[in-house]
């Protein structure tokens, strides 16, 4: 018996081969990684009130902070963990404790490569520490310029920021934005209102996909105009739990829900490790992976808000410190606030 094919079924059969030949053609189920496999992870360490952070991509290493000096020995352990015995950068973003005083204990155990510090002399016996680890590795401080860049395996790295000098160490803190892909990352240090706005005058690139939020959390950091040109899709924070600084604020969590931010937090959920392969991102945590970690996102909103004229603040109805009748406006909606140019009251927090 003879059998026989249709003209049409053998167009689209020679069609589909023909296609499959092609370079470049063909049908894919899922977005096509690196052609060597190649993924960026970053590990937001959990030190409690501190920072550290850990970026690997390639087979290169960048630590980013090292904790308080009493984490020296977590460091340590970590990078053993993680077999990391090269740090190809190591950052200390300002020269506060909770940021490098667990730097000896990275230098215990691995090989630093650059070292970037915003100064090379602070007055303090955790900087001194870190400057003698240093010198054994034979390596000194590098001053970085806001428009240095550097690669991290196939990523690409940016320092935008400080851009002025300051008194302040957090004023002065080093900031990164970190590209890998179509994905990218912005590490804030402990940059506060000022610098940010410096940042924001000098006209960097600044857009990025996960924000490690400045300073903790805290009020005089991730302002609403630093956030618009960021735009995040997700957010960390490093902070200690039950800390005495009552970070994050309940301000800076409400700039950050208006930005709709998804937020991870170290204090409620550990260690927070971020992997990107170039165009998804992906979290996992240490522990408690559904935590609510913004509570205020799911409070009762009101049915209305109202406006300081004066002070453009605006406040649930129930607020102790509504202005007069006379100063008022209504919102019908908080977005409708804060689209206005209006800011939450520090006492209600809407």
């Amino acid at each position: 018996m003879k059998t026989s094919v249709s003209k049409t079924a053998l167009l689209i059969a020679i069609s589909m081969l023909l296609l499959a030949l092609l370079p470049g053609c063909g049908v894919s189920s899922a977005p096509e990684q690196n052609a060597d496999g190649e993924t960026l992870t970053v590990y937001f360490i959990d030190v409690g009130q501190a920072d550290s952070i850990l970026v690997s991509c390639g087979g290169q290493n960048m630590l980013i902070d090292g904790g308080n000096a009493e984490d020296s020995d977590l460091i340590y352990a970590f990078l053993r963990d993680h077999g990391i015995e090269r740090l190809d950068y190591l950052v200390a973003t300002h020269a506060h404790e909770d940021h490098i005083g667990g730097l000896p204990g990275a230098l215990n155990y691995a090989q630093a490569g650059t070292a970037f510090c915003p100064v090379t002399e602070y007055n303090s016996r955790v900087f001194q520490n870190f400057v003698k680890y240093l010198d054994d590795h034979g390596v000194s401080i590098t001053v970085p310029k806001p428009g240095d860049t550097f690669t991290l395996g196939g990523a690409e790295a940016a320092v935008v920021g400080p851009i002025n000098p300051s008194d302040d160490p957090n004023a002065t803190s080093i900031v990164i934005r970190l590209t890998y892909g179509g994905t990218s990352f912005l590490f804030a240090g402990d940059a506060e209102r000022a610098e940010e706005q410096d940042i924001l005058d000098a006209g960097y690139e600044l857009s990025a996909d996960v924000l490690k939020v400045g300073h903790h959390g805290s009020e005089t950091s991730t302002s609403y105009a630093f956030l618009r040109e960021i735009m995040p899709e997700y957010g960390v924070i490093s902070c200690g739990e039950d800390n005495s600084y009552g970070h994050p604020h309940d301000e800076a969590m409400s700039r950050l829900r208006d930005a709709d931010v998804t937020l991870y937090r170290t204090d409620m959920q550990g260690t927070v490790i971020c992997v990107s392969d170039g165009e998804n991102i992906t979290f996992s945590t240490q522990r408690n992976s559904g935590a609510l970690t913004n509570p205020s996102a799911e409070a009762s909103a009101p049915e209305y808000y109202i406006g300081n004229i004066n002070s453009h603040k605006f406040h649930r109805p129930d607020c102790s410190g509504l202005p007069a009748e006379k100063n008022s406006v209504v919102f019908a909606e908080r977005s409708e606030a804060v689209g206005a140019g209006y800011t939450p009251c520090g006492i209600c927090s809407p």
